[in-house]
Parts: structure tokens; sequence; C-alpha cells
């Protein structure tokens, strides 16, 4: 299934994609796309809905693809070619941080530049959706505790995250910074995590063309590996690091400014495009 949330900020009912790509409305059946929704029995009632019984919609915006998002857990250097382009060492463990939930808007909402920033960056991200508490788990049982998948931009602030001292928190958490969906995608509809290709442009030129088959620690091992640390809760969305190409990659870098337009995607997951704005 592919799940969605759409309508105004705030307003968002759930919904999901039909066979033929037309938005069925699920308000009638759930009240979100959270909690015991998108827990394994939640999912199964919404797989044997017959979707040419819901109601038809129009979307003018499409919301984040799941709320009550408690944590949003990302993932650094988690791409050997990405760690490579930043002349960075791959980690011998994952490097966690946090991003704000805060952060989190529609795939289609503006990208606000903050005040002061200079160097505002991309990063197309294959996100993970918990929908199942998990603590402890082994990697054999990990997927028992996904939901589904996502596209996410981690959108970076790269003065703020690195120049600014401390952690990287404070430069992946202003408003705006989660662009997320359009879909939650069940997993059952992902054949490999590990194989999906990914691509993220900026006025039309092509700055990430990737896979997520270099992702160094991948989804199993991700979800087991943090659950040692946290629990890990239906909602937590896991963001499991960006491909090659980001603007501190480029030679000179490249940063995001007013007006330029985002657009990215991953296989099978949909796309998303922002405008960029000044706070």
């Amino acid at each position: 299934m592919k799940l969605l949330r759409y309508g105004p900020l705030g307003q968002e009912k759930p919904g999901l994609v039909d066979k033929d790509g037309k938005v069925r409305d699920l308000s009638g059946h759930v009240k979100d796309i959270a909690g015991d929704a998108i827990s394994p029995e939640g999912l199964k009632k919404l797989a044997a809905i017959d979707p040419a019984s819901l109601p038809i919609v129009e979307v003018e915006r499409y919301g984040a693809c799941v709320s009550g998002t408690g944590k949003f857990i990302c993932i650094g250097l988690n791409y050997s070619d990405h760690a490579a382009e930043t002349g960075a060492t791959v980690p011998p463990e994952p490097i966690i941080f946090m991003k704000a939930t805060s952060a989190i808007v529609g795939p289609n909402d503006d990208v606000e530049i903050p005040r002061t920033s200079v160097k505002t960056d991309w990063e197309v991200e294959l996100g993970v959706v918990i929908g199942k508490h998990a603590k402890y788990v082994s990697e054999d049982e990990a997927m028992d505790h996904v939901a589904g998948y996502c596209l996410i931009n981690d959108v970076s602030e790269r003065a703020f995250q690195a120049e600014r001292q401390g952690q990287w928190t404070k430069g992946k958490s202003c408003d705006t910074f989660g662009p997320t969906g359009p879909w939650l995608v069940t997993k059952d509809e992902v054949k490999d995590p590990q194989d999906l290709k990914m691509w993220l442009e900026v006025n039309g030129h092509r700055y990430q063309d990737g896979t997520s088959a270099t992702m160094v620690y991948g989804v199993k091992y991700l979800v087991s590996y943090l659950s040692q640390f946290m629990s890990l809760h239906p909602g937590d969305i896991i963001s499991t690091g960006t491909p090659p190409g980001v603007g501190l990659g480029q030679k000179p870098n490249v940063f995001l400014k007013e007006g330029d337009i985002i657009t990215l995607g991953i296989e099978g997951l949909g796309e998303q495009r922002q405008q960029v704005v000044q706070a």
C-alpha cells in the first residue's frame, strides 16, 4: 500500500493511492496514518479494504506521510561514496544524530533558508518508518518492526552543523528541514530497500544520482542497532543517509538560495518538489 496524508497544514486526513494512482480517503476507517494504524495488525486491516469503496479526493497539498513521530533519527556518513566526497572515512559504527520533529513538513512544502544561513544544503534519503515497538531486537527480527519506507530530504545547514561547535542537531533541525513523503510505502511493496535508485536535482541540474546499494549499514542492521540504545515506537522515522552529490561535495561548493527549486525521488517511493524561500 501507499499511504498518505493530505489537506491543509494541521488538518491532514489519511488516504491511500489506488492501483490507478488516484487518492482515496481513509478517514472513515482511521483517524490518521499513525500509531495503531501502522502496526502490523493495523496495516492488515487497511489492506483488507477495497480501495474502490473509498471516496476519491483531489489533493491540493500532501502532508508528511506519517504523524505522531516521536523521534526523527538520522544516520551520518552511511554511504561509502558520500563519505569519500566529503573527505571523511566510514565510521566503525553508525553515526547517530537527531533531527527535531518540528522540522517535518510535507513533501512539496517550501524549504526555508534560516536567517544568518550561508550553507543550506540538500540530501535525498531513504526513510524507514517504525510500525511496532522495538527494543533489543536482533537483525533477524528487525523487519517485523518496520511499517514501510518513505522519501526524505534531509535539508542541512553546514555552517550550523560543523562550524558552530557542539552536535550536528542544530544544523539539521531548522523549520522545514524535514520534507517527508509523499507516501508511506508498506514494506511488502519494496522488494529490496538496499537496491533503490535515488536522485536529486536543483533547478533541473542533477546533483545526486545514486543507489541505496552503497549504504554501509543497511535497514535491518540500523533498526537492530538503534534498538540497543533506545526504544523505537510507531511513527518514529530513521533517515538512513545520503549518496554523493550534496552541495558541500561540489568543487566549488554549491548551496541553496532563495528561488531555487529542489526535486528529488526514490524508486517506488515517489517524488518531492520544494521551492526555497528566505526566512
